[in-house]
């Protein structure tokens, strides 16, 4: 990886709005503490890894991304990862599914470099009767729930990196996943969680702004945990899905 690589300007912004956000870090903090509680033993792979957030809470991981970045080990499409087979035992992503052209090409390859008994974990927006709004209206991605989240087709290589479709989760875990059982096989959808029902929200994500102090985010999100496994559905913003791959036969 070249360390003197140019950094694409918005990438740039997301660290400086995560560097003068301290409520929206302890937010983030603690949504990549659930995702490390799902890690299974082994060598880990970061996609998507752009302003390098995860590295510095997880600094052992494999960090990539399809744009260049000093911090980055190596820069990589997640539709053509360049990694042999069975290279990895997990591979994390965060805020990454929804920007994949073709997310089947994705979970191919997944399939590929992941050993048996290995995990795909992401945290993604999630549409819900709530959040639906605020996404559709406030959040500059889209969200098309009309998309298909299977489609095939080819990458086109000058497609824009930050083109979205914010309902590709949603629609995977949901209304598609018979369809996602059905063409990946090895896999299993293992957890679905809804989340970040009010912090998230309230601290305007990477937006300028912010409506919650740094000290009210613990007990909002103690309240969170609280709330989920009921409202979660229906005012949670955020996803935390675990995608396991079966264990090899004996």
């Amino acid at each position: 990886m070249n360390k003197k690589a140019t950094v694409d300007g918005r990438i740039a912004e997301h660290g400086r709005q995560w560097r003068q956000k301290p409520a929206l870090r302890d937010i983030y903090l603690d949504l990549y503490r659930r995702m490390a509680a799902e890690l299974t033993p082994g060598k880990t792979l970061e996609i998507g890894g752009g302003a390098g957030i995860f590295k510095e809470y997880a600094p052992d991981v494999v960090t990539t991304d399809i744009l260049p970045a000093p911090w980055l080990d190596l820069v990589a499409d997640a539709q053509f990862l360049p990694f042999g087979p069975a290279s990895f035992d997990n591979i994390v992503m965060f805020d990454v599914l929804h920007h994949i052209e073709f997310p089947r090409r994705f979970f191919a390859e997944a399939a590929r470099v992941l050993r048996p008994g290995g995990r795909i974990i992401m945290v993604e927006p999630a549409i819900t009767p709530v959040s639906w709004p605020f996404y559709h209206w406030i959040h500059a991605e889209p969200v098309d729930l009309g998309a298909d989240p299977l489609r095939e087709g080819n990458p086109d290589p000058a497609r824009d990196a930050f083109e979205a479709n914010q309902a590709i989760p949603s629609r995977l875990v949901g209304r598609d996943r018979a369809r996602f059982a059905a063409a990946f096989p090895k896999f299993t959808i293992k957890r679905c969680q809804w989340l970040s029902l009010l912090a998230y929200p309230l601290s305007g994500g990477f937006q300028p702004w912010s409506l919650i102090p740094r000290g009210l985010v613990a007990p909002v999100l103690r309240l969170e945990n609280l709330l989920a496994p009921v409202l979660g559905r229906i005012f949670g913003f955020r996803l935390l899905i675990v995608i396991e791959k079966r264990a090899a036969a004996r």
